[in-house]
């Protein structure tokens, strides 16, 4: 059962959803299903030059392959064709342990060639944080994103019942409390984690 309107509303006004944000709820755009989040000013890139691939056996193909961008207030982050970034929201949001929310990218976005998550469109029961988004351009011109301009909708859906183990309570979450947007750890799932030498 996915939320209308007066339930996001009324779950951010009880304070079962927590949203962070700078500006007062009345510059939130909340619309019939779904609510919107804005962009923050902080981008990161994968420096082609350092390594040829992306390897989840070899951590140091991950570790320190990014540089960070902070874009200044009323500049654009030009996203080139075919370019993969990761930015995050401006705001940070925490989901009780009863709501599952999923991100989905603007329409009108969506019309410019910006995909906003490539995968990870999914934010579970207990989480808390930013979220980090997975931009793509598959546009063949640039697009310019500003800091501070709505990029994502967020559906929350009721479960049928409060999650046994929620993000938060999970043994190994790995992006709980997350604010600058993270890159992956995917090293860290047991199936990468070295043991004796091996691979698990």
């Amino acid at each position: 059962m996915i939320l209308s309107d007066r339930d996001i509303k009324a779950a951010i006004a009880s304070g079962r959803v927590k949203i962070e944000s700078d500006q007062p709820e009345m510059f939130w755009h909340i619309h019939a299903s779904s609510m919107d989040l804005r962009l923050g000013n902080v981008f990161k890139l994968y420096d082609h030059s350092k390594f040829a691939i992306l390897d989840p056996k070899r951590p140091e193909t991950f570790q320190g392959n990014m540089r960070t961008i902070n874009v200044p207030e009323g500049e654009p982050f030009i996203v080139q064709p075919g370019e993969f970034i990761l930015g995050v929201t401006k705001e940070s949001i925490t989901v009780p342990d009863d709501l599952v929310v999923r991100v989905e990218g603007r329409s009108s976005l969506g019309r410019l060639g910006i995909i906003v998550h490539s995968t990870a469109g999914f934010v579970d029961p207990g989480f808390s944080g930013t979220i980090t988004l997975e931009i793509s351009n598959l546009n063949r011109m640039p697009v310019a994103l500003y800091p501070g301009m709505r990029v994502c909708q967020l559906a929350f859906e009721m479960m049928t019942s409060p999650a046994e183990t929620p993000y938060n309570a999970k043994p190994g979450s790995k992006y709980q409390g997350q604010i600058l947007p993270e890159e992956s750890r995917l090293t860290n799932d047991a199936e990468f984690v070295r043991s004796g030498g091996g691979v698990m």
